[in-house]
């Protein structure tokens, strides 16, 4: 049995802007960068065997913020990575509908096959993305007691709907929050939830006193 912390990125200034991000390398705002602070006070005691990260910056700024003050090594996996969505990655949500209008209703329905066309990199359906973030994040599992996986919102969604048997068209009604906690466990079969999007660490004290060590 490994239980995973599963952390979503911090802050960005495109999630502040509704503006679809996927494969895009955006770092971490001001925000993000004391979520991050922040998480490392929370889980500074907390016993890891190891710590991994997508490799995009809002990720890996992420995990710094855990993985510095304990001295521990971060392991990238491009497998963690969101979803890419193409040619609509960089767009916010009234442009993505206008420019695009069959494949923004494809995406609100969570049609799971549509692949929508390419951009800066090549689109995944979401089936793709889905099998790749799960088969990611099984693999690294395997030999470890904890670790934590700091990685996207897609990914994080992908995994609530395993534990929950819950399909892709299901319209999404649970939190994916920036620095959350979202704390799983995998028995090689199942994800099973303990708790989920855990946000007491970005209060305003643990924020102030994050700064102290940021």
């Amino acid at each position: 049995m490994t239980e995973i912390l599963l952390i979503r990125h911090g802050e960005t200034d495109w999630n502040v802007e509704k503006r679809l991000q996927g494969h895009h390398d955006i770092d971490l705002n001001r925000e993000g960068m004391r979520q991050a602070a922040a998480l490392g006070v929370a889980l500074l005691n907390e016993p890891l065997d190891a710590i991994f990260s997508s490799d995009l910056k809002r990720a890996l700024g992420t995990a710094q913020g855990i993985a510095i003050p304990r001295g521990l090594s971060i392991q990238l996996d491009q497998g963690l990575r969101e979803r890419c969505f193409g040619c609509l990655e960089g767009l916010i949500h009234p442009e993505i509908k206008a420019r695009f209008p069959d494949d923004y209703a494809a995406w609100q329905r969570r049609d799971i096959d549509a692949r929508y066309p390419p951009g800066e990199f090549h689109a995944e359906t979401l089936r793709e993305f889905s099998t790749r973030a799960i088969d990611t994040i099984t693999a690294l599992a395997q030999g470890h007691r904890k670790i934590a996986v700091v990685t996207h919102g897609g990914v994080l969604d992908s995994v609530y709907r395993r534990a929950k048997n819950m399909g892709y068209e299901h319209p999404r009604d649970f939190d994916v929050l920036n620095a959350s906690i979202n704390r799983v466990t995998w028995d090689g079969t199942n994800f099973h939830i303990l708790t989920w999007a855990d946000v007491a660490h970005l209060s305003h004290a643990a924020l102030d006193e994050s700064d102290n060590i940021a």
